[in-house]
């Protein structure tokens, strides 16, 4: 099998490594090239070294804007960008036939990008990319989430604080948000909504009936199949077990990655 020539461009040391590691496993053909962290530095790597045939750029080097490497050099391989931003300005990504990949990049992830390159590479496809057009689309304004809710039960209206709030949950069609107090109140959004209005950080999804909050865990205990039983406060008279699908995502998010 021919290799793959990989370059990286990534100003962390560690964010580096990992992303070498992860590569090297789910791509035995790649060749890492070279790890590069700043701007500077990639432009004359470019200009004295073949081009590879792929890149894995940070957007965000320490000395600007990864977009500047790509302004100056005419590169005509793929690049699949790692970021911090949020998820609605990295629709841009999806716009432009680029991948991207969310930090700390997660492995199912890596894979699946690795994966969007291999079906271009076999078909010798290159796609083109407005670098100026990306730029302004993630230079927007990060995306906010809910500080508060509106809760409407009867005659009453009340408003409450997501600080405030231990998890959410659906029972009979209807959904609920259950405080840190124990007080449970209806919401108007069901969980797909909720998922997107609250901050992922400290809110994760556990199935299809639970989102909950981070500060909610109570206790946690190993469950068949990899899934973990999740005991929060306040209690809850559910089972509230970590699906199948999500429990590696699960545990990157009680790491913080």
């Amino acid at each position: 099998m021919k290799p793959v020539k990989v370059l990286i461009i990534e100003d962390e040391v560690a964010a580096a490594k990992r992303l070498h590691k992860l590569i090297s496993e789910l791509m035995p053909e790649a060749e890492i090239v070279n790890a590069i962290a700043s701007i500077e530095s990639a432009l004359e790597w470019f200009k004295t070294n073949p081009q590879p045939d792929l890149v894995f750029a940070d957007i965000h080097l320490a000395d600007g804007s990864s977009f500047e490497i790509f302004k100056q050099t005419n590169i005509v391989c793929p690049v699949i960008f790692t970021t911090a931003y949020d998820q609605y300005a990295l629709q841009a990504f999806k716009q432009n036939s680029i991948h991207y990949l969310l930090k700390p990049v997660k492995k199912e992830e890596l894979n699946e990008a690795i994966e969007k390159f291999r079906k271009m590479h076999a078909s010798k496809q290159t796609p083109e990319i407005d670098f100026e057009k990306m730029f302004s689309m993630i230079s927007k304004p990060a995306a906010s989430y809910k500080e508060r809710f509106i809760i409407r039960f009867g005659e009453h209206i009340k408003t409450v604080q997501v600080t405030d709030v231990a998890y959410f949950y659906t029972e009979n069609k209807a959904n609920y948000v259950i405080m840190k107090d124990g007080k449970r109140y209806p919401v108007d959004h069901n969980l797909d909504e909720l998922e997107q209005l609250v901050d992922p950080k400290n809110f994760f999804r556990i199935n299809r009936q639970f989102i909950i909050g981070y500060n909610s865990i109570a206790e946690m205990i190993t469950y068949s199949k990899s899934r973990v039983l999740v005991k929060l406060n306040p209690p809850t008279k559910f089972e509230t077990i970590v699906s199948t699908e999500r429990s590696s995502s699960f545990k990157s998010w009680l790491a913080g990655e």
